[in-house]
Order: C-alpha cells, then structure tokens, then sequence
C-alpha cells in the first residue's frame, strides 16, 4: 500500500507541469474612471470628457469620468494616491495639483511625487485676463486695471478658481510683476468663478484658456491679456500680459497630466501612455487644443518627461509661492 501511494504521488507530480496554469486576463478587463479635481464645466473637465470617448474605443472597455472637486484638486488627488494600482482608477492632474500645492499648503494628505505614477504630459495651459464689459465698461484695457488698482489699493479683486490653482497663482504673479494690491476671491471651481465676474460681484478673472474662449467669443466678457509670451492661435486680437500690460518677459502657464496611483505595473503604464499619446498627437485633436482651448500640444511623449517636468515645476512654482505670500492651511 505505501509503495503504491508514493508510486501516485510521484506520477502526480510527473505530469503536473503540464497541467494548464491560470492567468489573470489581460489588462483592460473592466471599466475605468478618469477622476479629476475640479468641477463639471471647468477646464478640466471639458479635457477630460474630450479624451475619454477615443481612449474608450482605444482600450476596448468604458473610459467614465468622475469628478470630486474640492481643496485645489486635493481631494481627488488623494483618493487616486491610495487606491489600487490595478488600472482601473486614474487621475486627471494639473500643475496645481502635483506641483504648485506641494508647497502652496502647509499639509497634504499625499506626496506629489511619491505617491503618483505619471503617464502623460497633455499640454500647457494659459490664463486670460478677463473682465465683465457689462458690469465694469471702465475696464476696458490692461492699462485701465494698473490705473484703477494704482489709485486705490485693494479695492479691485479677482476671482480664482479655488486656492492654489493656476487662476489663483497667476493673478498673485500679475499682482507681484505690477506692484499693485489686488484682493484673492476664491471659489469652488471654474463655475462660480465665472458666474460672479458676469454678476459684477468680482472685477477680475485669469479663467484659463480653455472655458474663457467661449465666453470671450460670445462677447459675455472681454479678454484684456494672455499670461503666456505668445498670442494665442485661438486669441490672435488679445494681447499679452507683456503687450497690453507693459510687464516685459510676463509668463504664467501649467499643464495638464495623467497620473495613477504608485505601484502601477510597467506595461499597463506604457499602454495607458501609448494611447493618450496616440489620441492627443492626432490632427483633429491637436486642433481642438490649440483652437478650441488655446491649449498648446505636449511635446513630451514619456512618462520620464513627464516627471522631469514634474519635479522641475515643483521646485519653480515653490519660488512663485514664497515670493506671492500665498499660503493655505
């Protein structure tokens, strides 16, 4: 009997190798959400919902959008940060987010670097000096807002799309570069922000490029100035800071990036890039960016860019932080 049981075990384990094996199946096998920090309608957004459609139909699986806006894009942001890196969950990140608050908040629940896979770089987006023509018809010019700012210090305010965030930090650096004393109004998002500039209850706005354009197009506001130190294709008859303002070498740009969570395998990162790059280095797309949202194409096409560029940022926008006094608890 005992021969015969070690005679069993050993053919079992003779023809074991050859029995199949399980794999896990291929990634993508489920949904995925692309989580961004700020609200419906922001230019966040509009990016995100323009890029989920064709990477859906790229990655064969739904690409859903879902928003938690909140705390400059923190919120979401930590949520990715300690989910599973499994390439289910990915981040729609900015500058602000993975740059600029690493020193603009004096705590964060997450590290930028640490506790983030960059994937890729989505391109540099601008601010726009904008004003309500109805409300403030005084405003008519970049000169007009130096002179009234100039006369009475403090009285003129602009509105933000929430603390740290690059309608924040732009109307700082504007301040800063003029010498003049302007009041930070934040809100929660691209919206409210837009809504209280046409209701008069704000003077200013740096909207980014994206949500301004329409608004700009439309005649519902006046854009005085681009922050880059280029005209915008999609803004050719605005000038820029530097022009209308007469602030030589004025620049304040961010990006836009995608992000997961630390821990996420190799391949699944270099196919998540592979198919971002392939859906934003495309005509139609490149021209929706450039014309539609003034947002001008990425030139990186690796997620080490990207992380170069990450870590060169945080390192810069610290500086901009430290010299604007800008701080959140």
């Amino acid at each position: 009997m005992m021969r015969r049981l070690l005679l069993g075990l050993a053919m079992a384990g003779l023809f074991a190798p050859v029995l199949p094996m399980a794999q896990e199946a291929p990634w993508p096998n489920k949904p995925i959400t692309l989580m961004g920090g700020f609200p419906n309608g922001s230019g966040v957004d509009i990016y995100q919902r323009k890029l989920a459609e064709p990477l859906s139909r790229a990655l064969g699986v739904p690409v859903v959008v879902d928003n938690r806006s909140g705390a400059g894009g923190n919120i979401a942001s930590d949520i990715v940060a300690k989910a599973r890196p499994d390439g289910s969950l990915f981040l729609f990140g900015t500058a602000g987010t993975h740059a600029i608050n690493a020193s603009l908040y004096r705590t964060l629940p997450f590290d930028p670097l640490k506790d983030s896979t960059p994937i890729a770089h989505l391109g540099d987006v601008p601010n726009v000096l904008t004003v309500s023509a109805e409300k403030r018809p005084a405003l008519a010019t970049c000169q007009d807002v130096l002179a009234a700012a100039r006369a009475k210090p403090g009285a003129l305010n602009y509105a933000s799309t929430g603390n740290g965030a690059s309608t924040h930090l732009a109307g700082a650096q504007f301040a800063q570069a003029a010498g003049i004393d302007i009041v930070h109004v934040p809100f929660r998002g691209q919206p409210g922000a837009q809504t209280a500039l046409l209701a008069g209850d704000v003077d200013l706005f740096f909207n980014q490029s994206g949500p301004a354009i329409g608004y700009i197009r439309q005649g519902q506001v006046k854009g005085l100035a681009v922050t880059t130190l280029q005209r915008l294709p999609a803004l050719p008859e605005v000038p820029t800071v530097a022009e209308a303002c007469g602030l030589p070498g004025f620049d304040s740009s961010t990006w836009y990036g995608l992000f997961a969570p630390p821990g996420l395998p190799a391949p699944i990162q270099a196919r998540m890039n592979a198919e971002v790059q392939k859906i934003i280095t495309a005509p139609e797309f490149r021209q929706w960016l450039i014309e539609s949202q003034g947002i001008t194409p990425s030139t990186l096409t690796t997620p080490a860019e990207f992380r170069a560029v990450q870590e060169r940022d945080i390192a810069r926008w610290a500086e901009v932080v430290r010299r604007s006094g800008a701080q959140v608890d």
